[in-house]
């Protein structure tokens, strides 16, 4: 009866002679199949395939492995086996490599050509990367420059899943694994007020003082907000926060309309094209954020990637990038 029970509640085995004749496109299968939370349809889609024929490749590629990389219900995948958990981590390195050797192919027939995708925050967006994308494209003019923006979690998440080559960001509350997360620069924040409010005739900000105003802030996803927060928590107060956002722009729009003050970058706040607005220090109540520049582990990237990187942040020259990226945890 013991043994019946070990063969009925352990993973199956597919009675298959061993075969390593996997392809690239199996592994491929494999990780968007998981990424897709094992929607078959969703993961076809992306891949521009059709749900059979992704299937197809599924089952193959557990002929040539000899083991089961799921666990089913019926026809529907429910997760990934013990052996699949396994097996994945190494198909997903292997992919990268695969990538790499691409990518070092190209770069050997021209060092010029290629794309580069920024996952940025609209904040970095608008206000930190004109000028460095400006000088970017007059130096690499043959380079396809495309913009991804989002949360700091979503920008993270596009350069993990290789829909990004670099993020830049405040680090997100849940670092990915597979990212490695270098310090760029640290935004000091202001209090953004319209003109002539009160709050412009006092000496010195308090957090006691801010917490009698109407407040307009970042979305609960930026760590910037969460930094807030925590400064009126520490001294037992609470903000009254009226309005969320995820946009600068838009948070000054409504400042301007009188809704409330609002605590920004002070890099969001210009003072030629913010004629309604007024600034006041508060460096002195809230700790700096710190951008990061996130790129996956092992990853190669093209001469120009590294480039564009020390254009935004000099000190993160080509060695020091490559070091990091390569380092072995």
């Amino acid at each position: 009866m013991l043994l019946k029970h070990i063969q009925a509640t352990s993973t199956p085995t597919l009675h298959c002679p061993l075969s390593l004749h996997m392809t690239l496109k199996q592994l491929r299968c494999l990780r968007e199949v998981t990424r897709a939370n094992f929607n078959i349809s969703a993961a076809a889609l992306f891949l521009h395939a059709t749900q059979s024929g992704l299937s197809r490749q599924l089952q193959l590629l557990e002929q040539s492995l000899g083991t089961a990389l799921f666990v089913r219900r019926g026809k529907r995948l429910l997760c990934l086996s013990t052996a699949g958990k396994k097996i994945l981590l190494i198909a997903e390195r292997i992919l990268l490599d695969a990538e790499n050797i691409r990518e070092s192919a190209r770069e050997l027939s021209d060092a010029t050509r290629g794309s580069l995708t920024i996952a940025t925050t609209h904040t970095q967006a608008r206000y930190a990367l004109p000028t460095v994308i400006r000088r970017f494209i007059r130096e690499y003019p043959q380079v396809r420059l495309s913009l991804r923006q989002g949360t700091p979690a979503e920008v993270s998440s596009l350069v993990s899943s290789g829909k990004a080559d670099i993020s830049i960001a405040t680090e997100p509350e849940e670092l990915q694994q597979d990212l490695v997360m270098l310090p760029c620069h640290e935004l000091q924040r202001i209090v953004l007020t319209p003109a002539r409010h009160p709050l412009l005739k006092t000496k010195r900000l308090t957090l006691k003082t801010l917490a009698h105003h109407p407040l307009i802030t970042y979305d609960f996803a930026f760590v910037a907000r969460s930094k807030i927060v925590s400064a009126f928590e520490a001294v037992g107060l609470e903000p009254n926060v009226v309005l969320n956002a995820i946009d600068a722009d838009v948070i000054k729009t409504y400042v301007e309309f009188g809704l409330g003050i609002a605590i920004i970058p002070e890099i969001a706040f210009e003072p030629k094209r913010d004629r309604a607005l007024r600034a006041i220090a508060a460096d002195h109540l809230f700790e700096p954020n710190t951008i990061n520049l996130g790129v996956r582990r092992h990853h190669h990237l093209p001469g120009y990637v590294y480039a564009f990187i020390e254009m935004f942040a000099p000190h993160l020259t080509h060695a020091v990038v490559q070091k990091a990226i390569e380092k072995v945890d």
